[in-house]
């Protein structure tokens, strides 16, 4: 392929990134978004493997490797279930950052590319390789962290150290000084020093940053990461001088702190509060001795059959779902649920919170999984206003979403956080296992108010009751 049609493949994967982007932003135009994805990387591969920068020793490394690749991601789309989808993508994140790394000392160390470069060209395409590395450091040791605590396999809990804003300032100020010895590096090796040092800092850096960070905090944190591994996909395109790979690392990189931005907004939370980690480190309620949360009122409990009885009375009926569904995998009961009401002349909608879940979209996913339409999915504060007028609020497996303290406490944590006001419906019902606190390790008020009722146990197995009794 000729130098000419490979740039002429990488405009055309350009603009097919930018259709999918914009695609993706409205539920009804995701499917055709991801198409429009699909077929841009797949030009995009394409032109760049038979472009004129490969030459055809290298294609059967190339080939062999997408082979490995692709059967893993072929494996890993059969067997993850989507409960398991926002430890799965900070995964994906971890080896973008990974890829940055490694294409960073390999530029470093390849002769070639060393005598390209003299003068102001040499010392620019060293800042490129230097700050690649550090992007593509701090993305890798975050996002597997970040899969740690999603997965369960670390605690969700920050981990707060003593004097940690001070540690992260002599960890930038040691990446500055090395940078500088390793820019004025007058051999591979003299430079080879600061550059390690650097990426041992970067990697520091990124597992105690997302470590801080509360498990109330991770959706953002996974919308945080997913912006860093576009910087970091885009400094690997300086470093390769691959004009494609930089615009799309661009695209990716400004899409995902765009969305960071939303999220914080959603939270009342700044950004540079979620970096700095401790949301969810104090309870709204008090704990006993065994650190178990002490009940602050009494709650009213209820069974699948009284929850259908009200469904079945109701003419305004609000789901709010939440990490249990998923847990649960509930989603389907949920719109047989819907189904029935609706035909029954129910009007039922779905209120979606940005950060319900554990990533951003997470419920709208599995809402369009379960093929519930998406006229009556709304937003937060499409539906805030209509819970007065609602006659059954139903909350489906979330917990601080739906937390009045974040009105009404103003020494909560979650003090100032928008929620979704179910508890101004008529009736709300809670699904919940137990009484424990959510994500955020906050008490929640709402189960305890007048007109709420607990509906406790396994969601699908509570749900499919509730819909056998709709269907008597």
């Amino acid at each position: 392929m000729s130098a000419s049609l490979a740039t002429v493949s990488y405009i055309g994967a350009t603009i097919l990134f930018i259709l999918s982007l914009g695609g993706l932003s409205n539920q009804a135009t995701s499917l055709r978004g991801n198409l429009y994805g699909m077929i841009g990387m797949t030009l995009a591969v394409l032109a760049t493997v038979f472009g004129p920068a490969v030459t055809m020793a290298g294609i059967p490394w190339i080939v062999g490797a997408m082979v490995i690749g692709a059967a893993i991601g072929l494996y890993a789309a059969r067997t993850v279930q989507m409960t398991q989808m926002p430890e799965l993508v900070a995964l994906m994140h971890s080896m973008v950052g990974l890829a940055a790394m490694l294409v960073g000392f390999a530029t470093y160390i390849d002769p070639a590319a060393a005598l390209s470069f003299t003068g102001a060209a040499k010392t620019i395409h060293e800042m490129e390789i230097y700050i690649g590395i550090l992007i593509g450091a701090v993305t890798f040791s975050g996002s597997v962290i970040a899969f740690g605590k999603l997965s369960g396999r670390i605690s969700g809990n920050p981990m707060l150290l003593p004097g940690r804003h001070w540690m992260n300032l002599v960890g930038l100020l040691v990446v500055i000084y090395f940078g500088r010895e390793f820019l004025h590096a007058e051999t591979l090796s003299a430079g080879m020093t600061p550059l390690i040092v650097m990426t041992a800092v970067a990697l520091l850096f990124g597992v105690h940053m997302v470590m801080a960070i509360g498990g109330a905090d991770m959706p953002v944190v996974v919308s945080m990461l997913n912006s860093y591994s576009g910087w970091a996909a885009a400094a690997t395109g300086f470093m390769l001088s691959n004009d494609l790979l930089i615009v799309t690392g661009a695209l990716v990189g400004s899409s995902g702190a765009i969305l960071s931005y939303i999220m914080c907004n959603a939270m009342n939370r700044s950004f540079i509060s979620v970096i700095a980690g401790g949301f969810g480190t104090v309870s709204a309620a008090p704990k006993a001795a065994g650190g178990e949360l002490q009940p602050v009122g009494e709650v009213t409990p209820i069974n699948a059959t009284e929850t259908a009885e009200l469904l079945r009375e109701a003419k305004n009926v609000i789901i709010v779902p939440g990490y249990g569904m998923a847990v649960a995998q509930a989603q389907h009961t949920v719109f047989e649920i819907t189904k029935q009401l609706r035909e029954k002349g129910v009007n039922v909608r779905f209120g979606i919170h940005p950060v319900a879940g554990r990533m951003p979209g997470h419920m709208n996913v599995l809402l369009a999984e379960a093929k519930v339409p998406y006229d009556i999915v709304f937003e937060m504060d499409e539906l805030n206003e209509d819970f007065p007028d609602t006659d059954v609020a139903i909350v489906i497996g979330a917990n601080d979403i739906v937390n009045p303290a974040a009105q009404e406490d103003p020494t909560s944590p979650i003090a100032g956080m928008p929620v979704l006001e179910v508890w101004k419906a008529k009736t709300s019902i809670v699904m919940k296992r137990s009484m424990a606190s959510g994500y955020a390790g906050v008490d929640n008020p709402l189960f305890y108010k007048d007109n709420n009722r607990m509906l406790f146990g396994d969601a699908k197995k509570m749900l499919e009751e509730v819909l056998t009794a709709l269907k008597v």
